[in-house]
């Protein structure tokens, strides 16, 4: 392990000296590199991992920052071992991402009168905004490079992917092109704008509906959109995956662009107002759009309200593939309680991997939603914890195992997290499994007016947690797309969350844990949709409530009934008897066996 340790130093000590004579050349003294690419997703192809180029460092989020003789990490608090593992502390300095934000960072390092350097197409517009004029106050300047120096010196980089674009037919999307165009323009109109820029590749994918392989987990094209108030769209996107009928799937008034034209698209607004979401589209594009003097009409992204509603198509398929995807996950348990009960013990890379081996059996899955979190013991205190960034542990008996993990079918999205019994459990183990259980029975049986927002329901999913001093620091339920991004705005439920209410069609998580530092992890992770409240439907004002999508079986092992209510113990019976209902008819044999087993009523 030292060895490769010092094989992948001396790697990325060559890759700074580069950027570096780079840095020089472009007289600057800094240059900052961020974990995002130019589409400002969560995702990011491995063409555009210029971080973990630079650095060596694997994770999700983070930033480095070059100077002409040192250099810095930032991550957060999820990457503090794994930032050490990965990343030479003899060329980085590690930094917090929260404690130490770069730009302060920046001003305690360079003298006054130094230029830091970015590619403004991996920021947002607040964030250069902000960090110009806080380096302003130091007497430093921000300047955006024409050239990358991490691109300029990627040498072997890997190529984007080459796969057609995917025509997603107005069957599988519940409407056509042309009436969510309409949609769009409408709002567009009533922004007081004249263009829209799109950059959020789901919200792309959905307005025209189509879908693509350019990104991991994300069936989406890498993609940039204009869209004027009659409808009329610019797609600048790679030319040559377009196929051969996508005009008339689209219809009339979308056009086809290289990438490398929406720069002078733009330009061509000038005069014009452009709405553009300064929180998620490059700087780029609305420094571009300034220059050209092109208005800027600061707003949200107008497909995105519009895409989380979800249409009776759409949430059908949401319901069929959860069907299916139980069954996978119903296999997958029943054979992990087969190998505990014949002591085969196996790592976390291999539990993950067969789980994906039951979904792979369905015609319409196409990949993970997500990279599966599989964990056991305290690495399941890790929320977002990933055995890819290391050496998989080993289950050990007598313990908890957390599975989190989705899929992209043709159909929908699917997330689901399962904890599971491994051999005896302690009391405490039942204790705090049973508090997140009521939980998420208290946040799936709410019933709320319209109008309500996820922030207002948040505390539903910790009161019990709360009873007993304990908390868990992650929001409590996040949007999914269909068949499109997992982590979907603009709804959510946290309590921190923002104002957007839960509106009908909606798909939302309901996901409360607990995590004891270096012991286990517990969290129990259904989908549910928004929906009119069927028992409420003569009430004073319109109710919502939730419909589970999620079907799979709650580990009862972990319960400690005498915590639970009459309603709670109903709950959890009905709930077990939908999911056998469902389930049955796929299922034979063992897997039939356990099923029926773990879904008795307790």
């Amino acid at each position: 392990m030292e060895i490769l340790m010092s094989v992948a130093a001396n790697i990325i000590a060559e890759r700074l000296k580069a950027l570096r004579a780079d840095i020089l050349k472009q007289r600057i003294d800094a240059f900052i590199i961020p974990r995002a690419d130019e589409y400002l997703g969560e995702y990011v192809p491995a063409h555009n991992e210029r971080l973990l180029w630079a650095t060596g460092f694997t994770g999700s989020a983070g930033a480095a920052i070059v100077l002409k003789d040192t250099a810095a990490i930032f991550t957060d608090g999820r990457y503090t071992v794994q930032v050490r593992q990965q990343v030479s502390h003899a060329l980085f300095s590690y930094e917090s991402l929260t404690d130490t934000p770069q730009v302060e960072w920046l001003k305690d390092n360079l003298p006054e009168g130094s230029k830091v350097g970015i590619d403004a197409r991996l920021h947002t517009f607040n964030w250069y905004q902000q960090a110009q004029q806080e380096l302003a106050k130091a007497n430093i300047e921000l300047v955006t490079l024409d050239s990358n120096p991490v691109d300029a010196n990627w040498q072997a980089r890997p190529v984007s992917s080459q796969d057609s674009i995917v025509l997603f037919s107005e069957q599988q999307a519940g409407q056509s092109c042309g009436d969510k165009r309409q949609a769009i323009a409408d709002i567009v109109a009533k922004s007081n704008a004249d263009v829209a820029l799109i950059t959020a590749l789901d919200s792309i994918a959905w307005l025209l509906n189509i879908r693509g392989n350019d990104v991991p987990c994300l069936p989406v094209v890498l993609s940039t959109l204009l869209i004027d108030t009659k409808g009329h769209v610019k797609l600048f996107v790679d030319l040559t995956k377009l196929p051969d009928n996508i005009e008339k799937h689209v219809g009339k008034g979308v056009t086809f662009y290289a990438e490398t034209e929406l720069k002078h698209h733009i330009q061509q607004l000038a005069g014009k107002r452009l709405l553009a979401d300064p929180d998620t589209a490059n700087a780029w594009s609305q420094i571009t759009a300034k220059d050209a003097n092109v208005e800027l009409v600061k707003g949200d992204d107008p497909i995105a309200l519009l895409k989380a509603q979800k249409n009776p198509i759409e949430l059908q398929g949401m319901r069929d593939c959860h069907v299916r995807d139980g069954v996978a996950i119903t296999r997958f348990l029943a054979w992990l309680d087969s190998e505990v009960k014949d002591n085969n013990f196996h790592d976390e890379g291999v539990l993950a991997d067969k789980l994906e081996s039951f979904r792979k059996q369905d015609p319409l899955y196409q990949q993970p939603s997500f990279d599966t979190i599989s964990a056991v013991g305290g690495n399941a205190a890790m929320c977002h914890y990933n055995h890819l960034n290391g050496t998989p542990a080993v289950m050990p008996m007598d313990s908890i195992y957390l599975v989190d993990s989705g899929a992209q079918y043709l159909d929908g999205t699917t997330d689901i997290t399962r904890t599971v019994a491994i051999g005896h459990i302690t009391a405490e183990h039942k204790q705090m499994f049973t508090l997140v259980l009521k939980g998420h029975i208290a946040l799936d049986s709410a019933r709320f007016p319209k109008g309500t927002c996820g922030q207002q329901l948040d505390t539903f999913a910790r009161q019990y947690l709360w009873q007993y001093g304990f908390d868990f620091d992650h929001g409590t339920g996040h949007g999914v797309g269909h068949f499109l991004n997992v982590h979907e705005g603009p709804q959510r439920i946290a309590s921190k969350g923002n104002q957007v209410p839960l509106l009908e069609g909606m798909v939302v998580s309901n996901e409360p844990g607990y995590y004891r530092a270096d012991a286990f992890g517990i969290r129990i992770e259904n989908l549910i949709a928004v929906q009119k409240c069927p028992e409420l439907s003569n009430a004073e004002r319109d109710m919502y409530s939730f419909e589970a999508l999620t079907l799979a079986p709650i580990d009862f092992r972990l319960i400690d009934k005498m915590l639970l209510t009459e309603t709670e113990i109903q709950w959890l019976n009905t709930y077990h008897s939908k999911v056998r209902n469902a389930l049955s008819p796929n299922l034979k044999g063992h897997d039939l066996e356990w099923l029926t087993r773990a879904t008795e009523a307790i």
